[in-house]
């Protein structure tokens, strides 16, 4: 399994004319197909009257073949998204979407050169586009008692992990996820500022 990838850190807008119809490329982070269709919504009222809005996406790790999409939205059949998808797959960067509005400019592509012209602003994008690093987290629970749970907050956010749920009773559950990489140094900290009294077991 991917323990870590690249996904975007900014949204990206390239302009092409090409042929004389106009295209706006723009890149962004997109984890799930909701995102990229809210996306997708926001285009069309950024750049209304476009005669087309085709779209690709990887809303997972770069190499999941199943979390993916793509529309060639009234262009000939393959076309637009699916060589969009393929230039995204091809990037090792996930959780990544791509639009690309035209506006066309009356002279006719043929579908080799809208594959050529759809693809274009990705690719150039993409060498511009800036990345951060994604860790793969795990999950695991820690009781601790009250003046414990200070210290184990601070240890959590110092290795780049996330509470999501803390139940107080007479003493204190922590559900928190840490990626893997972290998991040693983490529990190394853990028994070192608990004296050794906790230790996570994480479900890797």
């Amino acid at each position: 399994m991917t323990e870590q990838y690249q996904i975007p850190n900014q949204t990206l807008t390239i302009e092409e004319d090409i042929k004389h119809s106009r295209f706006i490329t723009v890149l962004f982070h997109c984890s799930s197909e909701l995102e990229l269709k809210c996306a997708l919504t926001d285009m069309r009222l950024e750049y209304p009257g476009a005669n087309h809005y085709c779209y690709a996406f990887v809303a997972s790790d770069p190499q999941n073949s199943i979390a993916i999409g793509s529309s060639d939205d009234g262009e000939p059949a393959g076309s637009a998204g699916r060589p969009m998808l393929a230039t995204l797959q091809g990037s090792n960067i996930g959780e990544i979407g791509a639009i690309v509005v035209r506006y066309f400019g009356g002279t006719k592509l043929g579908v080799g050169g809208l594959v050529r012209a759809y693809s274009s602003g990705i690719k150039s994008g993409l060498t511009e586009l800036e990345t951060k690093t994604k860790y793969i987290r795990y999950s695991t629970k820690l009781s601790c008692s009250y003046p414990q749970l200070n210290q184990i907050e601070y240890l959590v956010n110092q290795f780049d992990g996330v509470i999501s749920n803390k139940v107080f009773t007479d003493v204190i559950e922590i559900e928190f996820e840490i990626a893997k990489a972290f998991h040693d140094d983490f529990n190394r900290e853990l028994a070192t500022q608990t004296q050794g009294q906790l230790k996570a077991k994480f479900n890797v």
